[in-house]
């Protein structure tokens, strides 16, 4: 039986310009532990899609290189980046997470855009 832990992840995004022919985005990841019980995000998998219609896979350890634990009613938030060669794109994705007592469940990451000034409307 499959126990759902309450964790709420926000994202704000934003355009820092243009490097190499490829459009720079920052993205501030801010994650809340919505339960009574320690959490310890452990993993990530990213989605990105571009406006062109071709997708990324990003899948690794921790979050710039942490593995942050989260207290009962705790926060974390990081800020990383994404470099992709359209001026309009995607993110969503999912965190994977282990209790104190071994439970491991993933949150879903909310789709959020990346877009450079006025290219959307």
């Amino acid at each position: 039986m499959s126990t759902r832990i309450p964790v709420h992840v926000e994202a704000q995004p934003e355009f820092l310009g243009q490097r190499d022919g490829k459009y720079a985005f920052a993205y501030t990841i801010f994650i809340t532990n919505k339960s009574s019980q320690i959490i310890t995000l452990r993993n990530r998998h990213w989605i990105i899609t571009h406006a062109d219609g071709s997708v990324e896979e990003v899948i690794g350890e921790g979050v710039v290189g942490q593995t942050p634990e989260l207290a009962p009613g705790g926060s974390y938030s990081y800020t990383s980046g994404a470099l992709i060669p359209t001026s309009v794109g995607s993110m969503r994705g999912s965190y994977g997470f282990i209790t104190d007592d071994g439970h491991s469940f993933r949150t879903e990451i909310p789709e959020f855009t990346l877009h450079a000034p006025d290219t959307l409307h």
